[in-house]
């Protein structure tokens, strides 16, 4: 990756994406040449305002070049997609037009990603993840060999379109899929760090995937089925107790992939509670009617362990409702399986 002046593409000018835009924005001028792929009401206000960042008591603007057409930018140094699961689909093919044969595509989302088992996975290794890109096109459309994978410790939210504020964390892990030990990822690490990510490169980034993903699979399909906050959940000896046990069938099927998890549940609801009192991301997609990221988080770990001939009673339960409750509300499509 060209570490002077790199090109820099955003897709997803969400909360997170306008973070990094932000962020990477606010370097010395012309450090980085920056665009972000946007659509309708955000497209015109990153065009007419530029992108609004604000970060304690101050407010910044950073100058994007603002585009709904990714096949005039051309390829990139680097891709930054972070977008909800229920979208990459439909922009996997701009991250086409966005990719040379050199670009690095830094992949900053939730759940398991659909390359997660291309290159790892002991007996899931190569399996193929058809709740995750059932046609394949996420696939095809951006090959694993290019792809950064990346956990965030960081909030955000969107004031308005083009207006994004820091709400905590600067913590990011990234790796490669293959969780190969070269120097390929430092210019990417140098970025990050100079934009004002606190930056740590993981030797088995699937493993750092799925520690995450073990918190969330649980808090967020809860939240999103009662409305409520963590804190609340976690306080109710009932609803905790649930968690608990689909956590448990997690952690099996992450011993038996690779990614295993040295702590209790217990543990991290602990950890989880301490955060106080806060909405879930797919709380805020119910209230504000989003598609519901129920596959990555949820479905994955089903199909996983469906693969591996454990069973998920648990998790099984815990899917069922999350995606009636979306279907009925329009946020989750039905699927093929369920029509009979």
């Amino acid at each position: 990756m060209n570490l002077e002046h790199p090109k820099v593409a955003i897709v997803g000018a969400g909360a997170i994406g306008s973070l990094f835009a932000g962020w990477l924005g606010s370097l010395p001028t012309r450090s980085v040449n920056l665009s972000m792929i946007a659509r309708g009401d955000t497209l015109q206000a990153l065009q007419k305002n530029g992108l609004r960042v604000v970060q304690q008591e101050t407010e910044l603007v950073v100058d994007v070049n603002a585009t709904n057409d990714a096949k005039k930018l051309g390829a990139q140094d680097l891709v930054i997609v972070s977008v909800k699961g229920p979208s990459l689909a439909q922009v996997a093919p701009a991250v086409n037009d966005l990719s040379g044969p050199h670009t690095k595509v830094l992949v900053a989302m939730n759940g398991v990603p659909w390359w997660f088992f291309h290159e790892f996975g002991g007996e899931c290794k190569g399996l193929t993840l058809h709740s995750v890109d059932p046609l394949g096109t996420i696939a095809k459309s951006i090959p694993s060999s290019q792809v950064v994978g990346a956990v965030l410790h960081a909030s955000a939210t969107m004031i308005e379109p083009g207006m994004v504020k820091h709400v905590a964390g600067n913590k990011i892990i990234i790796g490669l899929p293959q969780n190969k030990r070269t120097t390929e990822l430092d210019p990417l690490t140098q970025l990050l760090q100079a934009s004002g990510w606190t930056v740590s490169v993981s030797d088995c980034i699937q493993r750092d995937i799925w520690y995450k993903l073990w918190g969330n699979m649980t808090m967020n399909p809860i939240s999103a089925l009662t409305g409520a906050t963590c804190d609340r959940i976690l306080d109710d000896p009932l609803v905790r107790g649930f968690c608990t046990a689909v956590m448990l069938e997690a952690q099996t099927i992450g011993d038996h992939i690779g990614c295993v998890i040295h702590q209790e549940p217990q543990e991290r609801h602990a950890i989880t509670r301490q955060l106080g009192v806060f909405k879930t991301s797919m709380l805020q997609d119910v209230e504000a009617n989003r598609p519901l990221e129920i596959d990555v988080l949820v479905s994955a770990v089903q199909e996983i362990g469906q693969h591996l001939g454990i069973a998920t009673p648990n998790t099984d339960a815990l899917l069922g409702l999350v995606r009636l409750m979306g279907q009925s509300r329009g946020l989750y499509p039905l699927k093929q399986e369920q029509i009979s």
